[in-house]
């Protein structure tokens, strides 16, 4: 009698893992499945309507036994993925911020995956570092960023996976830096700096780093200086904690803040670090593409004065998840703190100190040849349309933003510096409103209290609503105690007649509520 091990090799015919014929048969199915998808997407409700849980239901208890044919798979991807998905490149989406795709992006992240090649090293696959080396270049000349941070000066710039994988980098090599001045039992004393606008990366990578939780400072921010980090209130902080024995270690500003696309001030702020010898890091994850544009690049005035910047490429600028772009203008900082020398990476060209090997740029061993996707993106638009494309966002925004201002229900709460536009129901509305006036106010404090309460509350049904009925999906932040909602303009198919139907989706659901 013939072993199951026999039994299962004549049962099935033999399939190749890599076939280039089946690839290409299977290849144009998925290209076209895609390409379908993409000229269809406005007939799907942006954000999914699936309850948690939906897919264990659909889809069988265990792997199959035999295998299965990809037109079969792709008819499972339509039923029973597709309603699972919030359409992050549908027209109608304006929550977060922008996971612009392309057909450059798309295509070049075929050929990484396609070669997929692990470029740990220069030796593992010297295309894979020299694209980098030089599309990072590239696009620092195309922000114009000081040559330091540059290959060709003495820094140079690596492709992470996010901005938390940039910041996490940064701050490891800050740290390691100051704890071989000070000894590494001082770990205890470090305390990093943002404001309380900054991403929660910033928390995190200072967890991760072994940074006391009490020795993070959140600076706090106001409406008056437009939710920005002040250089006062940040040097008043670092005096209390230099006072109190402490050793202030690490400043994150932001360019675009998380919540309503704030500016931090580089150049005061930079000056107030380095009188302490602070490592700063410039997170420009979303904004830091429009500065590619001439009356953008303003916002990075003071940056020759960072140690590190990052932006993500994958948010705006049309090279799909992942593509966080990060320069430092010390490379060996990043390499002392992050490097590993096992002798099975051992060769020549590394012993030579010539090349770069990324490894040692980042937390991970193992790395994409990301380059490839933002080198077609640069070649395949070129700056003149990279900064239109851009720029047609921008006066989207502006447009949305003129049709609040026509309407005096809605009170635009934030400067619009980008394609960012910040709203909510107007405080105003509320007591003129019986529906939502629950009794007198006793005075003009508790007026405005009541007012804010019922503005916050309108705000949170307008959202759910707007979100819910499919048409649009947006976000929402809690700034200065008050809820509001972003519209965020980047989508790669948006056109003026999306903001326009945006808009009277708005208009409709807030006539509902009221």
């Amino acid at each position: 009698m013939g072993s199951l091990h026999e039994f299962e090799n004549k049962s099935v015919s033999p399939i190749k893992p890599l076939d280039s014929e089946e690839f290409r048969r299977q290849g144009h199915l998925i290209i076209d499945f895609i390409a379908d998808y993409y000229k269809n997407v406005e007939k799907y409700p942006v954000r999914s309507q699936v309850e948690p849980g939906y897919l264990r239901k659909r889809l069988p208890e265990s792997a199959p036994y035999n295998p299965e044919p990809i037109e079969t798979i792709l008819q499972d991807v339509e039923e029973h993925i597709v309603p699972g998905i919030t359409h992050w490149q549908s027209p109608n989406y304006f929550a977060y911020f922008p996971s612009s795709g392309s057909n450059a992006g798309f295509l070049g992240e075929m050929l990484c995956s396609g070669f997929n090649v692990v470029g740990f090293n220069w030796v593992s696959s010297p295309a894979a570092t020299e694209l980098e080396n030089i599309v990072m270049d590239w696009l620092g000349e195309m922000l114009k960023l000081p040559k330091s941070f540059l290959f060709s000066g003495n820094g140079g710039g690596v492709i992470q996976g996010t901005t938390c994988e940039a910041i996490l980098c940064t701050l490891t090599a800050a740290r390691d830096q100051i704890l071989r001045k000070i000894g590494r039992e001082n770990i205890g004393k470090l305390v990093v700096y943002g404001s309380d606008q900054t991403h929660s990366s910033l928390q995190k990578a200072a967890h991760i780093a072994g940074i006391d939780p009490k020795n993070f400072r959140a600076v706090k921010t106001s409406k008056s200086s437009s939710f920005c980090l002040y250089p006062d209130s940040l040097q008043a902080t670092i005096e209390s904690d230099i006072e109190d024995g402490l050793i202030p270690l690490f400043l994150c500003a932001t360019i675009g803040t998380t919540g309503i696309t704030a500016v931090d001030p580089l150049q005061p702020l930079c000056d107030v670090a380095k009188r302490y010898g602070i490592w700063v890091h410039i997170d420009a994850a979303y904004a830091g593409s429009a500065c590619i544009c001439p009356e953008f690049r303003h916002f990075l005035d003071g940056i020759e004065n960072a140690d590190s910047f990052s932006f993500n490429a994958h948010k705006w600028f049309f090279s799909n998840l992942d593509c966080c772009c990060l320069w430092v203008k010390n490379p060996n900082a990043l390499i002392q703190a992050l490097s590993t020398d096992p002798e099975f990476l051992r060769n020549k060209a590394s012993d030579s100190k010539k090349v770069v090997d990324y490894k040692d740029w980042q937390i991970t061993l193992s790395r994409r040849f990301r380059a490839l996707k933002l080198w077609l993106v640069l070649r395949s638009y070129g700056v003149v349309n990279l900064r239109n494309f851009l720029r047609s966002h921008v006066k989207m925004a502006k447009h949305f933003e003129e049709l609040l201002g026509t309407d005096k229900r809605f009170e635009i709460v934030a400067p619009r510096y980008f394609s960012l536009v910040c709203f909510r129901v107007s405080p105003s509305v509320m007591f003129k409103n019986n529906k939502y006036e629950n009794g007198k106010a006793d005075n003009d404090v508790e007026k405005i209290a009541v007012e804010e309460e019922k503005s916050n509350e309108a705000t949170k049904n307008l959202l759910e609503k707007i979100n819910a009925s499919g048409k649009a999906y947006m976000s929402h932040a809690i700034i200065g105690g008050m809820y509001v909602i972003r519209f965020a303009v980047g989508a790669s198919l948006i056109e003026d007649h999306h903001v326009m139907r945006a808009w009277k989706v708005v208009q409709q659901h807030l006539d509902a509520i009221l």
